[in-house]
């Protein structure tokens, strides 16, 4: 069983989204929020493993959330909040929005008008550890991150893998699978999942969706290259 947070100025979304969740059985909402100041609360009474949490809330919002949560992941007295996946739900035109949340750890992000099953599945995703990059923005904030100027010395940080992680990054920048990777590598799909594990503890990175960002931010990957 899945336990799920559901984040939400609006009553009647959230009262929406919890029927469709647990219409299969396997999704628990064990507590639902209207703001981000009670979505914390929430977080260290129900510990949950996945939040559901929308961007545009009063008071604190949703990225306030995920910045404590980054706070509180860095933090050795907040360790307990490391394997708290966040999910954004989000409408065409916050781009920018999901760019910083993307920045802030989120695990991925979902249109709100996303069909019940995708809804459901997204949630199981990121319970499983996946990175869940929704079709229907990933397009317009890959363009806002290939369209950021890379910083003094952004590429460096790429200087402490060997040429084949490299590669892989590249691979896991433009959105393929271990499968994939692995079946373009010559290589088996565990092999490449090797690879990625590497690649987030060579790098620091939390998960697939930072890794994205890191492969626009360093350059390693542009639109056109791949």
């Amino acid at each position: 069983m899945t336990r799920v947070l559901l984040v939400d100025d609006q009553e009647l979304v959230r009262a929406g989204v919890r029927s469709l969740l647990e219409r299969d059985g396997d999704i628990e909402v064990v507590a639902e929020a209207a703001d981000g100041r009670q979505a914390l609360a929430e977080i260290d009474r129900f510990r949950p493993e996945v939040v559901l949490l929308d961007l545009q809330m009063p008071a604190v919002d949703g990225l306030d959330v995920l910045q404590e949560l980054e706070r509180r992941r860095v933090d050795t007295s907040g360790r307990r909040h490391v394997d708290i996946r966040v999910v954004v739900l989000t409408t065409f035109g916050e781009d920018d929005n999901v760019f910083a949340a993307l920045r802030l750890g989120a695990a991925g992000f979902l249109l709100k008008d996303a069909k019940p099953r995708e809804l459901r599945e997204a949630v199981r995703t990121v319970a499983a550890g996946d990175a869940l990059l929704s079709p229907g923005v990933t397009r317009s904030v890959i363009e806002r991150l290939a369209a950021t100027a890379l910083p003094p010395g952004a590429a460096a940080r790429l200087d402490v893998l060997t040429d084949r992680e490299r590669e892989v990054l590249a691979l896991v920048g433009r959105g393929m699978s271990n499968q994939e990777i692995g079946g373009h590598l010559h290589l088996s799909p565990a092999t490449a999942r090797t690879h990625v594990g590497r690649l987030l503890a060579k790098l620091g990175v939390r998960d697939r969706v930072g890794l994205v960002v890191l492969a626009y931010e360093t350059g390693l990957v542009r639109p056109g290259n791949g």
